[in-house]
């Protein structure tokens, strides 16, 4: 296996975040070599001027955590983080629709946004925790028909939720590796252990706030 940096996304998206967290943030990944930062939107064009040179890339959400926003909404959110210096964007499905198996509309959200990211990375998130494995497979389907480039676990803020587990993992990788799309597990991954279960059953990306913690394990 690779450096396990090269799969970190060091994140924070706490709502209390302060400005020294954010600083901490951009120096840990500087330091420790992670693949990307993951931050609100409103914090994307400062990580893109801290880390500019450093080959940190800067990942942020779109219509997070609940993903009830209008595709549109979601769009213009993920037009200004681009040009505010987002390398990548994780954008939240709107749940609701696949509980009441409105696909158009969830394959139009995804649709949405991909049309706007152009060259950047896509990456779809599905919540597993709210989904029944046949929900996780239906709209990782919708995930290929989109043209995404990831297919993401979890926000990490669902309540008493599990986050990203190893089976789920599996079974998307199954469905959309063959159609070249990723697979980005988070939400839970606290310790290298959990690390690299994840990575084993198909991860290629890993959101965590705790991402030193797993490299100095």
């Amino acid at each position: 296996m690779e450096n396990l940096a090269d799969y970190i996304e060091h994140t924070l998206l706490k709502q209390d975040a302060t400005e020294q967290d954010f600083i901490r943030l951009f120096n840990e990944a500087k330091e420790h070599r992670f693949y990307g930062v993951c931050v609100n939107p409103a914090y994307v064009k400062k990580a893109a001027a801290y880390l500019k040179g450093s080959g940190v890339k800067v990942v942020s959400v779109v219509g997070f955590p609940l993903g009830a926003n209008l595709p549109e909404v979601k769009a213009f959110e993920t037009k200004k983080a681009i040009v505010d210096g987002a390398d990548e964007i994780d954008m939240v499905i709107n749940v609701t629709n696949v509980k009441n198996q409105a696909w158009d509309d969830v394959l139009e959200d995804i649709e949405t946004v991909k049309k706007v990211c152009a060259d950047k990375a896509l990456k779809v998130i599905i919540e597993t925790d709210l989904l029944s494995k046949d929900e996780i497979e239906k709209v990782s389907i919708l995930c290929i028909e989109a043209k995404a480039d990831f297919v993401k676990t979890s926000t990490g803020f669902v309540k008493g939720g599990a986050g990203a587990k190893p089976e789920d993992v599996e079974l998307i990788a199954k469905i959309v590796k063959p159609y070249g799309l990723r697979v980005k597990a988070s939400g839970g991954i606290k310790d290298k252990e959990k690390a690299l279960l994840l990575i084993k059953a198909g991860a290629d990306r890993l959101g965590t706030s705790s991402g030193v913690r797993i490299i100095e394990n």
